[in-house]
């Protein structure tokens, strides 16, 4: 019962937060593309881990330090929306993991490294391939 009522807050969490982004005055956050990829809040509600991932690689580590200089700011705006007893102290965590799940997709894709799993099946073209 407790899980479900803490992964309802890391939703209502990560929906606040996307919306309170964008009203981060911090220069390093703007001209960037960020996405908040998971949030996962401890049980007894007191930290909550924030997973971002930036679409400009190069400039990740600036946001990353906008964001933890932020992290007052979003922290007193989110306790404003949330009706929780205590709000989290927000953890920012650089999150790659929709660069490793392109990665993997491109070499799914790849027919020199993807063999078909059945070698009867390796006459059959499909629609992409014509």
């Amino acid at each position: 019962m407790a899980s479900n009522r803490i992964g309802r807050i890391n939703e209502e969490i990560q929906r606040e937060l996307s919306a309170l982004l964008r009203t981060v005055k911090d220069p390093r956050l703007h001209g960037g593309l960020l996405t908040i990829t998971h949030v996962d809040t401890a049980s007894d509600l007191r930290t909550a881990k924030v997973f971002i991932s930036a679409l400009d690689k190069s400039r990740e580590r600036d946001m990353m330090k906008g964001l933890k200089s932020a992290a007052g700011y979003l922290r007193r705006e989110l306790g404003a929306a949330l009706q929780l007893r205590y709000t989290p102290e927000l953890v920012f965590i650089a999150d790659d993991s929709i660069e490793k799940g392109a990665h993997v997709l491109e070499m799914l894709r790849d027919p020199t490294v993807v063999k078909p799993a059945n070698p009867a099946n390796e006459h059959i073209v499909l629609d992409e391939e014509e």
